[in-house]
C-alpha cells in the first residue's frame, strides 16, 4: 500500500473511531455504551425483517510480555484493561503514548482491578529482553502493566480486530504506522471507550471513564 492511501485510510479510521468516541462521551448519566467487534444478525418473523447487533467479546488471544509470561484473555479475566500498540523504537508518537499511559498506570497502581497491554508491532526488534529493559526504564511492573510480543500476524490480526491501524510501512518513521489510540475494555471483555493516547485531554477522560467503569460495575455486582 503507498504511504498517501495508507494514511489516507487511517484518518477515515480515526475519524470514524472519533464519531464512536464521542457518541460514548456524550450520554455522561446512562451507562456507558459498547463498542465493536459486533455481529449482525437477521431474523424473518411473520415475514418481516428483523435485524438485530449483538457486540461479541474480544476474542481469545496469546502473547508473551517483558519478564517472559503468557499472556492470555484469562490474564485479564474480572479486570479492566486498556490497550495499545506501539514498538519501542518508534520516533514520533509512541514516547508520548506511553507518557500517557504511565499517567494512568501510576493513577490506578493500587486497583488491582485494573491492567495495561501493550503490544508491539515491531516483534523482529522488539524481543522480551528489549521490551524488558523498556518497561525498567518506565518503572513499570508486569503485574500491572504488560508490554507484549508474538506472532507478528497474530499481533496485526488483533489490532485489526481492536479497529486500530497497525502494520509494516517502509515509508514511514521507524517501518510502522500505527494509530496511537487507547482501547478500554471492562471486564467482559468488551470495548467501551476509544481514546486518543497522545493527547492529554483524551486521557483524563479515559481516566473519568475507567473510574466510572468501576463504579458501574461494583454497583452491578
Amino acid at each position: 500500500m503507498k504511504q498517501g492511501s495508507y494514511w489516507k485510510s487511517l484518518s477515515v479510521s480515526l475519524i470514524a473511531l472519533g464519531v464512536l468516541a464521542q457518541g460514548c462521551q456524550e450520554k455522561e448519566s446512562g451507562p456507558m455504551p459498547v463498542l465493536g467487534p459486533y455481529m449482525v444478525n437477521d431474523t424473518i418473523i411473520d415475514g418481516k425483517l428483523l435485524t438485530d447487533t449483538s457486540f461479541t467479546k474480544v476474542r481469545p488471544f496469546s502473547f508473551v510480555d517483558q519478564d517472559g509470561n503468557q499472556v492470555t484473555e484469562a490474564t485479564v479475566e474480572g479486570k479492566i484493561y486498556v490497550t495499545d500498540f506501539f514498538f519501542t523504537s518508534c520516533p514520533t508518537i509512541c514516547p508520548k503514548m506511553k507518557q500517557q499511559m504511565l499517567r494512568l498506570y501510576h493513577a490506578f497502581e493500587e486497583n488491582e482491578d485494573v491492567i495495561f497491554l501493550s503490544h508491539s508491532i515491531d516483534p523482529k526488534r522488539d524481543s522480551v529482553a528489549r521490551l524488558h529493559n523498556y518497561a525498567e526504564k518506565l518503572g513499570i511492573s508486569s503485574h500491572r502493566w504488560h508490554m507484549m510480543t508474538g506472532d507478528r500476524d497474530e499481533i496485526y490480526g488483533m489490532a485489526k480486530h481492536y479497529m486500530i491501524a497497525a502494520q509494516e510501512d517502509e515509508l514511514a518513521p521507524g517501518g510502522y504506522a500505527h494509530s496511537g489510540a487507547f482501547l478500554l475494555v471492562d471486564k467482559n471483555r468488551q470495548i467501551r471507550g476509544i481514546y486518543d493516547g497522545t493527547l492529554a485531554e483524551d486521557v483524563d477522560k479515559l481516566e473519568m471513564d475507567i473510574k466510572r467503569l468501576l463504579s458501574d460495575e461494583n454497583r452491578a455486582e
